[in-house]
């Protein structure tokens, strides 16, 4: 839900607070009004005294209270979806990507993770009668691995101007894990400047696994990617956007039977995630989408091509 409240409606809130605060990335009063306040305190330097005041008066503004079911429901109607561009995954999502909501695509390398990432990035510049979003997006690589060059492609299978569809997206490399949670921290302004629907990233968990190694580091590791994750589920609440992480997988010993690997991150990554994907390899280079966790959708699957026009319904 959109507020025309500005920070300094918030009582109590001056000039130099609301200057401070910007600083920090919280440029909006819905995004003070979710912020925790240990972390405010981190990104300020105000005291905790101070910081849960402020906090408590940007929810009083808003009026974030308790509401009925019904009353959810309503609020729930806001959600919007975001089109794959391939009919068989818009089924199985029950309408494609939802808004306010972070979803995951598990699989190895090679299976489409990146390459529906970038068509996502495509399709929610669409017209909302065609399935977008009628936003930009923003791509955080953390591998590499994005290519303008096949968003040209994947632009023209849905009749886009290439150069429009790329000056939509904002592009970010992250260089380690901090870097990738500053961008994150700062990325409110950049939101509400360009009108972002879609933030992507491709890969969430890569840079925790390089640089937290051992047992011993796992505590951290997991402390700072859950903080990472609620930033994320923070944007996408407050902006009404939708969040798609990719997520490697790791060998699973203890699997007698069944799939050999599970989704890396552990119970922080499964309980952050709204809606979990697991993409693998089928027979003559198809590929199946599975929803193995979602607090809506039944576990089903769908198959689907990656070809040179993109993420496709299998052809006949």
């Amino acid at each position: 839900m959109a507020y025309d409240y500005d920070l300094r409606d918030i009582k109590g809130v001056g000039p130099s607070t609301a200057e401070k605060l910007r600083n920090a990335g919280i440029t909006s009063v819905e995004m003070l009004a979710v912020t925790p306040v240990r972390t405010l305190v981190e990104l300020t330097g105000l005291t905790e005294e101070r910081a849960l005041e402020l906090v408590k008066a940007a929810r009083a503004l808003i009026q974030i209270k308790f509401m009925k079911a019904s009353e959810y429901l309503e609020k729930r109607r806001q959600v919007g979806f975001l089109t794959t561009g391939c009919k068989a995954l818009d089924d199985l999502l029950m309408g494609g990507i939802e808004t306010q909501a972070i979803t995951e695509l598990v699989g190895e390398y090679g299976v489409g993770k990146t390459q529906l990432a970038h068509q996502l990035c495509v399709t929610v510049q669409l017209p909302k009668e065609k399935g977008g979003l009628e936003g930009s997006a923003l791509y955080i690589d953390t591998e590499g691995t994005f290519r303008p060059e096949r968003i040209l492609q994947m632009s023209e299978t849905f009749g886009l101007n290439g150069k429009e569809v790329l000056d939509n997206i904002i592009y970010a490399r992250a260089y380690n894990s901090d870097h990738q949670i500053l961008i994150i921290e700062e990325a409110a302004d950049v939101v509400k400047e360009n009108n972002v629907k879609l933030i992507v990233i491709d890969s969430l968990i890569s840079h925790f696994r390089g640089e937290y190694l051992g047992r011993e580091t796992l505590a951290i590791r997991q402390q700072r990617l859950n903080k990472h994750i609620h930033q994320l589920l923070r944007l996408a609440d407050v902006y009404n956007l939708a969040v798609v992480v990719t997520n490697q997988v790791m060998s699973n010993p203890e699997a007698f039977f069944g799939n050999p690997q599970k989704p890396a991150g552990g119970n922080i990554l499964a309980h952050g995630s709204t809606y979990r994907i697991w993409l693998r390899k089928g027979k003559e280079g198809k590929r199946i989408a599975k929803v193995f966790d979602s607090p809506k959708h039944p576990e089903a699957e769908a198959v689907f091509q990656v070809t040179d026009r993109g993420v496709v319904d299998i052809e006949d």
